[in-house]
């Protein structure tokens, strides 16, 4: 991995973490569908290179991905 990727990864990482602060008075429905979108543009940016198709794609698989798993 590039040293920029990596760099974009840990400060996507980073904002992800810090944003869930936030999230404290969420339903558990809204707070896993954001925290699976923000893992999925990190995992989709650093699978496809950085690029921001993959980051998009990627937040919006992983926000479904919660959402639904929320539902369980």
């Amino acid at each position: 991995m590039s040293s920029s990727l990596r760099l974009a990864a840990v400060a996507a990482l980073s904002a992800s973490l810090i944003s869930l602060t936030a999230c404290a008075g969420m339903s558990n429905q809204t707070r896993d569908t954001a925290v699976g979108a923000g893992l999925g543009a990190i995992a989709g940016s650093v699978i496809t290179g950085g690029t921001t198709g993959g980051a998009v794609a990627g937040g919006v698989i992983g926000g479904v991905i919660g959402n639904e798993n929320s539902k369980k």
